[in-house]
């Protein structure tokens, strides 16, 4: 590529939404991640989290939207509007695609059921939203099968990156959870706790 011009501009736009959207989705995982049972991150009040999280997902949708939109109007290859939503209907890269499709759905179902969070029942909205695990990863390998790009240079690089940061909290939270005393036990181990600071007394 020399250079954008008029026929490789839905190219570029394609790829670097593509780009965007990861680290956006990224960003959203890692808040799922470390944020703790009350909702809180070190440092920040939980209306603050609950914020940030809703305008970094909102921020993403808008990326992927832009991202699946160039895709289809890129007369590069044919990827028609049925296999952006329908896995492995591409007849460009089927699988590759497929798992991005895949992996938009999924999004796509949080979305409408964030939107309908009211009239639905915790447990079920919960059960849903966990689905934002499952489509980050089928998101990394959908960039990684389906792009030239992703072999190696800037983008190899972001989505190695986005990797190392996942199972970096990941590694944080599982450790933390380790340590953390088991709910059933927690009275016990404040009354001992009490019972060993009135000896020091």
């Amino acid at each position: 590529m020399t250079g954008i011009t008029h026929t490789t501009a839905l190219w570029y736009a394609s790829r670097a939404t593509g780009v965007v959207t990861m680290l956006l989705l990224t960003a959203v995982l890692l808040l799922g991640i470390l944020v703790n049972r009350q909702g809180r991150l070190p440092g920040l009040p939980s209306f603050a989290v609950t914020g940030l999280h809703r305008n970094i997902s909102l921020l993403a949708v808008a990326f992927l939207a832009i991202h699946v939109i160039t895709a289809i109007v890129d007369p590069y290859v044919t990827i028609g509007l049925a296999a952006a939503v329908l896995p492995f209907a591409s007849a460009y890269k089927p699988f590759w695609l497929g798992l991005g499709a895949i992996s938009l759905d999924l999004v796509a179902a949080l979305i409408v059921t964030s939107l309908a969070r009211g009239r639905m029942g915790r447990r079920a909205w919960r059960g849903i939203h966990w689905l934002a695990y499952a489509a980050w990863p089928l998101a990394v390998v959908h960039s990684l099968g389906s792009s030239s790009d992703a072999h190696g240079g800037l983008v190899l690089g972001v989505l190695a990156g986005c990797v190392l940061a996942v199972a970096a909290a990941l590694a944080w939270r599982l450790s933390g959870a380790a340590r953390e005393v088991p709910r059933a036990g927690r009275a016990a181990a404040t009354l001992s706790r009490m019972s060993a600071r009135k000896a020091d007394l």
